[in-house]
């Protein structure tokens, strides 16, 4: 059916929870009609993992309760507003946990390509989460998008889609921003743990494009990751990419969402050099425990003298979320000849704060029992096997020269503890 033709009123019931297709595979042309229809169908709730289309806004926000695994992109406003509920979890735990009922979802909204000869359509850029929630949901309403790349790995078949709405429009896109001095500065550093044959796990932003600039002269790089962005195009074409040295998938780019540009999707319609999977692979420990040389690049908000990571909230302000950090975090550091970093800037609101602190101002979304090298563009602080009194100087060493000489004091305290 045209979009036009799409009346919710009579396939959606109060009450309702709806799982929608996130990132770039969000939905928008149904997301649009939700937004517009859902006040009169009154007491309903999305569920979306993340979201950068910028159609979720707190003027929207009484169209239906909203819940996330974070405040990711768009959703950070909607929890500055008060209008997201925050469910902590692991990426890889959502599909599980709709498949069990415990993340409610009676409807599925979701992002397709137009099918293949078979009858198949393609997850497209999207594929984490996907299946789980079609098999769970009453209704699966689709919009087969013509603009839609048609990726390998993940599909859904014709007969699952309950309500097709036809669409002819570019998908959500996100574009990379420039890259500044201190992003170069951490890049650099996290470049000096990628050496030939690493397998690599990055997300989007400044410092993975940074990092993905610099690896131009490496030899038979893989991939496997649970996003990837227009950066590694350039790796790819280049040859610098081959995924040739990788103990399973050789040959394949294993990713679980595209976040980027048209040349990104461009480039991923019908490429056979990469599989989109779900969770359960992308971030799977058993799977990642095959792969050697692993290196695995997250962010964080804040870390502290002993390694905690926060990467979701400062205070009242929800920022982030837990994501695949852990599960990434956990299998670089394991990796025979791999690492795992958390890059971070040390300071932020122009120098004004530090980001390497004594004590966290928000939870701990990874341990200090599983991290292993932080980077700021001060340098690089591997405390994987190291004491408390170790990981403190390693720690105060490497943050912003302003805030260095308390925090030394602070390191000089545990020291004087033992912990």
């Amino acid at each position: 059916m045209a979009p036009d033709q799409l009346d919710l009123t009579a396939i959606l019931k109060p009450g309702d929870t709806i799982v929608m297709g996130q990132g770039c595979g969000e939905p928008t042309t149904l997301l649009e009609a939700l937004i517009e229809q859902g006040p009169s169908i009154g007491d309903l709730t999305l569920f979306v993992a993340t979201s950068f289309s910028g159609l979720l806004k707190p003027e929207t926000a009484n169209s239906f309760a909203l819940t996330s695994m974070g405040a990711i992109g768009a959703l950070r406003s909607m929890a500055k507003a008060g209008a997201l509920r925050v469910i902590p979890v692991h990426v890889r735990q959502i599909g599980p946990l709709i498949a069990a009922g415990v993340i409610p979802c009676d409807v599925a909204m979701v992002q397709l390509s137009p099918a293949d000869e078979s009858g198949n359509h393609s997850c497209g850029l999207i594929s984490d989460h996907i299946g789980a929630a079609v098999a769970k949901a009453r209704v699966t309403i689709a919009e087969i998008n013509a603009q839609v790349p048609f990726t390998y790995g993940e599909s859904v078949p014709a007969s699952a889609i309950d309500v097709a709405v036809e669409s002819d429009r570019a998908p959500v896109e996100v574009k990379g921003g420039a890259i500044g001095e201190t992003d170069q500065a951490i890049a650099s550093l996290c470049a000096n743990y990628i050496g030939d044959g690493s397998v690599l796990q990055v997300g989007v932003g400044g410092v993975p494009d940074a990092v993905l600039r610099l690896l131009g002269d490496r030899k038979d790089l893989g991939v496997h990751s649970g996003m990837v962005g227009d950066g590694i195009v350039d790796l790819v074409e280049s040859g610098v990419v081959t995924n040739a040295r990788k103990e399973i998938d050789a040959g394949v780019t294993i990713n679980g969402a595209l976040i980027g540009s048209r040349k990104l999707y461009d480039w991923a319609d019908r490429n056979p050099a990469m599989r989109m999977c779900t969770t359960d692979y992308t971030h799977d420990p058993a799977v990642l425990g095959q792969l050697s040389r692993l290196v695995t690049i997250n962010s964080a908000i804040e870390v502290d003298l002993t390694g905690q990571v926060n990467a979701e909230q400062i205070g009242s302000a929800y920022l982030g979320g837990t994501g695949g950090q852990v599960d990434f975090v956990r299998a670089g550091a394991f990796s025979p000849g791999g690492a795992a970093i958390i890059a971070l800037s040390a300071s932020a609101k122009g120098g004004s704060l530090s980001k390497i602190v004594k004590s966290l101002s928000g939870p701990v979304t990874t341990a200090r029992t599983e991290v292993d090298v932080i980077v700021t563009e001060y340098g690089a602080a591997e405390l994987k096997g190291r004491t408390m009194a170790e990981r403190a100087a390693r720690m105060a060493a490497i943050a912003h020269p302003d805030f260095r000489e308390e925090l030394e004091r602070a390191a000089h305290e545990i020291a004087k503890r033992g912990y």
